[in-house]
């Protein structure tokens, strides 16, 4: 099963070609470095949709934290992460 991890932009690293455009993404405190090229419209602040590295979709703040507390429920979050 593959499962999206969502998070919070806090940076934007904008390249010359938007297929090269990153980000730095919070998982509750831990970041990681993203693809950002799936999804040109995001923005600092927002939360993406992150599966292997890439982000592959925005939702909004309440269903990202909605997504959180089901990996938590699960025990799945420490594994994810």
């Amino acid at each position: 099963m593959c499962l999206a991890i969502p998070g919070k932009v806090i940076a934007i690293h904008e390249g010359e070609d938007v297929l090269f455009r990153k980000g730095k993404v919070s998982f509750s405190g831990i970041t990681r470095e993203v693809s950002l090229c799936m999804v040109p419209e995001a923005a600092l602040g927002d939360y993406v949709l992150v599966h292997v590295g890439v982000a592959i979709g925005i939702v909004n703040e309440e269903e990202a934290k909605q997504i959180f507390s089901y990996l938590e429920q699960m025990g799945d979050l420490e594994e994810l992460l």
